[in-house]
């Protein structure tokens, strides 16, 4: 299991820690992720993600799963999130006709 987050793409970052007397030595940036069940309104369903708490947030700030999948770009998305956003938008396309 890669240390990615499922929704925003954020991954492990490599860098230095530099001592007071000026020694960098290498680290890696883990990612803050959770084991997260979000609930999506259109679908019916919930779906358990890993996710970064900073996407956690994000998803909250635009009101949902369902609105952050739809705003989202695809490159970013993993493929278990790109499989549930085509699945979003098809559910959306059938129901826009019939209101």
């Amino acid at each position: 299991m890669s240390r990615r987050c499922e929704l925003t793409g954020k991954g492990v970052q490599v860098g230095h820690l530099v001592s007071h007397s000026n020694i960098k030595t290498k680290t890696r940036f883990l990612p803050n992720l959770v084991k997260v069940t979000l609930t999506s309104d259109a679908l019916g369903r919930s779906v358990r993600m890993r996710i970064s708490a900073n996407a956690l947030r994000s998803v909250d700030h635009r009101g949902g799963l369902d609105a952050f999948l739809i705003k989202a770009s695809n490159d970013e998305l993993s493929t278990g999130a790109l499989a549930l956003k085509r699945d979003l938008q098809k559910k959306l396309a059938a129901a826009a006709p019939a209101a």
